[in-house]
């Protein structure tokens, strides 16, 4: 008997190897693909801007890196005894003003380098919906209409929130591809969508908004604009298909699910070499991890030695991966 819908998920014209750089951009479910691959030793950037769901909002933040964008006072408000900023994400708040503008032109300034020299560029997006500051936004001291990546927890009352038609979708992802086709011609771009439920929305609004970032992408391929589609969103809905691969808040992928998901993606994705590569490295990962019961013994000692000399050694044959710190580690324990 099956029992699982049997996926055909076709490979890109050109797979990821080591040595190339992975920018990636989106909801929180590009979140766990970038830890995943940054695990394994893959030169990766995710979320400069914190985490993003909206085409609306990944379109703005990928102009601010090519066009390396500079946040000033003027792009930032006060809320709660806090500066924030309407397109990022919490993690760049702070009580002092200098304190925010330095985090996030920070960020910005390491994306828009990483981004001249990237060579994919990997996008998740999540929902269709925007959201724009109201009337009483506006009362408050802030820019009527502006559109709003982050809501900081401000009042509801000052946001309107819209579903994107598949027109507009289709016309700022258009214009956000050729702009970095513009910039690294040779690089290659991936769209997923993701597996998230927007559950706030409603149920039915979330289907509505995922179905139109379907159908945006269809219209693209149809337009023959250059991207791969990655099946995250399929793999997780159709394939796995079961509540005991979610979190308890039955809306997140868990750790099991999103491990799959990454386990298809470096098998359809990623180079031959590059995955047997993996495989290696993710064993030096997994023994940095170990606790052993008895960690005086002759045969810890023994196995702290031979991991020393496997990571040495890879990073001897391949020095553009970075195993400086699984290095440090090994000698550190050894000498103990």
């Amino acid at each position: 008997m099956q029992w699982q819908l049997p996926l055909h998920i076709k490979k890109p014209d050109m797979p990821i190897e080591y040595g190339q750089r992975l920018f990636l951009i989106g909801s929180c479910f590009t979140q766990h693909i970038g830890d995943g691959l940054g695990e394994l030793k893959f030169s990766v950037l995710q979320n400069p801007h914190g985490i993003l769901f909206g085409p609306d909002a990944v379109c703005r933040s990928i102009h601010s890196y090519i066009n390396n964008k500079w946040y000033t006072a003027d792009d930032l408000f006060y809320f709660q005894e806090c500066w924030h900023s309407w397109d990022h994400h919490s993690r760049f708040s702070f009580t002092s003003q200098q304190d925010c503008l330095a985090a996030i032109n920070e960020s910005q300034r390491q994306a828009h380098d990483f981004i001249q020299k990237t060579d994919w560029l990997i996008i998740t997006l999540g929902s269709s919906f925007c959201y724009k500051l109201t009337e009483q936004a506006d009362r408050a001291g802030y820019a009527l209409h502006q559109p709003v990546a982050n809501c900081h927890r401000a009042p509801q009352q000052w946001f309107s929130k819209e579903l994107m038609t598949v027109e507009e979708i289709v016309a700022l992802l258009e214009d956000c591809f050729t702009a970095f086709y513009k910039l690294r011609p040779n690089a290659r771009i991936v769209v997923t969508v993701s597996p998230v439920r927007h559950i706030r929305d409603g149920a039915v609004e979330n289907n509505r908004s995922k179905a139109r970032l379907f159908e945006a992408l269809q219209r693209l391929e149809e337009k023959a604009v250059p991207f791969y589609y990655f099946p995250a969103y399929e793999l997780v809905i159709d394939v796995l298909r079961d509540y005991r691969f979610y979190d308890i808040d039955l809306v997140h992928p868990n750790y099991a699910a999103t491990s799959y998901v990454l386990e298809q993606f470096m098998q359809h994705c990623v180079g031959p070499g590059s995955r047997q590569l993996a495989e290696q490295i993710k064993k030096i990962v997994t023994a940095m991890r170990h606790r052993p019961r008895q960690p005086n013994t002759q045969s810890h000692r023994q196995f702290l030695l031979q991991q020393l000399d496997l990571t040495r050694s890879l990073q001897e044959q391949f020095s553009h991966i970075d195993l400086s710190r699984e290095l440090a580690f090994f000698k550190e324990e050894t000498l103990r």
